[in-house]
This record gives structure tokens, sequence and C-alpha cells, in this order.
């Protein structure tokens, strides 16, 4: 099947913003000690910066899923997404958790994005025999449903609680060693997303204009719900929004909703968003679009690419700050010295779009090359 040119755009669009993220949570001064989205302590433009990142993995998860109904339209593609799965799971703890951490006794092992999407393939290969819509189906209802684990009567101690909470909900669980395994993208609420994904496949097998009107309702029905239930400030997100010194941060309460695990309306705000784009975005051929698909096309060459350049980053500039490697800390502090250290938020964009630019070629000469040797089968791993 032919490439779907919106797919790759937006999917650039957020593996772009996704490196903002990154590069405030390691390179930001106060990152360490500072949550961006406390009201009480933040300011617009460092809440502002944190809370457009929200709509990066769920986007990033969801077209996962439609990128892998594609696949499945290939004969026994299904044993292709179990090995692929079960490669991005074994690439997170390894090669990414490096890139992360940069330490090598490997004390933090991270379960996030990459691992979920990695299981979740592996899910879809093993129900490679049910339908799309039925997966569809059954993806919308988890991510409806999955908030109710929280209200569960399970005493802390029971045996289901402690099976339970790493699937549901963020944990860290002691490992051998002193070692420790942070779950920080609970399994069951992004596979509901990936399912919801691979069940919207079907549309994209729509003419053009007939699956654009698709989204563009999709994305105002989607929106238009979230503004609906988050205004009524029933229990559909751990974060109730509230009145606050002024309409602004008042507004920022109201969008200020929950990622760790993904709540409904958390997932009504960043789809409905994406649902929006794809309108935008679909049949559109310009420098922009191009720009952002020649890193959507090579999505894990990026990420894994960003990774070690951030970190490369982050040490240019500790040292350029007068600290030596005996001052790094490594482990949970990414190697940063506990000094005070790091660069302001003008200073986070700076790098970010250095960054960016710098990566554009080497995707560029990337997707050019996985696309003249599409015989060589390591290339669908990457």
């Amino acid at each position: 099947m032919k490439r779907i040119s919106s797919i790759d755009t937006v999917r650039g669009v957020v593996m772009v913003i996704m490196a903002l993220d990154h590069i405030r949570d390691l390179i930001h001064f106060p990152s360490q000690t500072f949550d961006p989205t406390n009201l009480a302590t933040t300011t617009v433009p460092i809440f502002v910066t944190r809370w457009i990142t929200h709509f990066c993995a769920p986007i990033f998860v969801f077209l996962a899923g439609t990128s892998a109904y594609f696949s499945s339209q290939k004969e026994d593609n299904h044993l292709f997404l179990i090995k692929r799965g079960l490669w991005l799971v074994v690439l997170e703890f390894t090669v990414i958790t490096f890139g992360i951490w940069w330490d090598i006794h490997f004390n933090v092992f991270l379960f996030q994005v990459i691992a979920a999407i990695g299981l979740s393939f592996v899910i879809l290969g093993l129900l490679h025999h049910v339908s799309s819509s039925t997966l569809g189906v059954v993806g919308v209802a988890i991510m409806v449903l999955h908030g109710a684990f929280a209200h569960l009567p399970l005493p802390e101690s029971s045996a289901w609680r402690t099976i339970l909470t790493p699937i549901f909900s963020v944990t860290a669980l002691p490992l051998p060693a002193s070692k420790t395994l942070i779950i920080g993208y609970p399994l069951f609420p992004w596979l509901g997303i990936m399912l919801a994904g691979y069940g919207a496949g079907s549309y994209f097998k729509k003419p053009a204009q007939e699956r654009k009107l698709i989204f563009f309702k999709l994305g105002g029905v989607t929106l238009t719900a979230f503004v609906v239930l988050r205004f009524t400030n029933i229990l559909l997100d751990p974060q109730p929004w509230s009145v606050q010194k002024d309409s602004l941060f008042t507004l920022l309460s109201f969008i200020n909703v929950t990622k760790y695990p993904p709540s409904l309306l958390y997932d009504l705000m960043t789809l409905g968003t994406m649902f929006l784009l794809l309108y935008c975005f679909e049949s559109v051929e310009n420098a922009f679009s191009h720009f952002f698909a020649t890193y959507g096309k090579v999505p894990m060459f990026y990420y894994l690419l960003h990774w070690y350049m951030v970190h490369l980053t982050l040490f240019a500039v500790l040292f350029a700050q007068g600290f030596e490697v005996k001052d790094f800390e490594f482990g949970f502090g990414f190697g940063r010295p506990k000094a005070a250290n790091g660069l302001p938020l003008w200073g986070v964009y700076l790098v970010w779009i250095g960054l960016v630019v710098a990566l554009y070629p080497l995707c560029q000469w990337f997707g050019k090359y996985k696309k003249a040797n599409t015989q060589r089968i390591w290339l669908r791993y990457v």
C-alpha cells in the first residue's frame, strides 16, 4: 500500500515536539526539582513547553497502531509484528535505556513508550485473527474504562493489586542487585490507544476526500467531548480543574490533564487534536509537510539518534559550565551534577532548534537509503 503522507507528516510533527520535552528534561536548569505543570509554582512558558509535548506519545502510539494495520494486510505479517515487538522491548532496555540515563551499570530501567508499543505489537500479532473493527472497539473501551482500576477496592497487600498495578498504573519495582524498574507507561492504557489506532486503519483505505471528512468529524466530536466532560469535573481525571489567580491560569488548569497513566480526558484532548491535524495535512504537499514527513518516515532512527545527541549536548553544556566528569551523577540524575547546572528556557529552545536541524539531513539520508533497499529485512526493524 502506498504511504499516506498525512500520517508521515503528523508523526513527524510530534517527533519534533517530543525532542523539546527530552531536552527540557535533561538540560533545563530547574527540571530535576521543578514540576512544570504545578500551577502554584510554574510559569506560563514553562507550563506550555511541557503541555504541548503531551500530544506526542498518544499520537505516536495511535499511528503505530495504524501502521500495524497496514502491515497486517500482508500474508503472515503477524509473525513480523511479534518479532518487531520483542525487538522494540530489547531496544528499550538496552540502547534506549543507556541513551536516557548514560549509566553503564544500568541501575535504572524505564518501561516507557517504545516498550509499550513493542508489547502492544506482540499482542496484536497474537490477535491477528480478530477483525480490526473489533480490536478498535476494544481499544476505545479500554481508553474509557481503564481509569476505574484506581477505584477498585483492592487491599494494598492483595496479590491482585500487586499483579495489576504495573499493568494499569505508574509504579517502581525493585530488582536484584539494587536496580529499579520504573513502569512509566503501564501497558493496558497504552494498548487501548494502539488498538484504537489499529481499528482506525480502515479509514485510510477510503478516498482522500472521504477520510478527510471523517477526520474532521472525529476531531470535532472528540474535542467537544473533552470540553464538555472536563467542564463537569466528574471523576474522569485525577486532576480536577479549578479557578486560579487569573483567567489564563484557570485555562491552564482546565487543560492540565493526566498523562501518567493517560486519563480518558487526556486521550480525548490529544487524539482529537490528532484527527484535526490529519484533516489539515490530508492531500497537502508543500515544503512544510515535506519537512516534517522527513522525520515521520524514519521515526525509530530519529528516536534512537536524538537521545544520544541530547545527552552529548548536555555533557557539552556541563563542561562549558566548568564541571568535570567526577562531578557527574548518573542513575536517576541523567549525569547532571548536584550543583546548579543547565540552561534557562530560552537556551533549551535554541538547543532544540539546533538538534532538529542537525537531524534533518541524517533522517533524509536514511529515508532514501531505506526506500532504495527494501530487500534488506533488517531495515523493517529500524
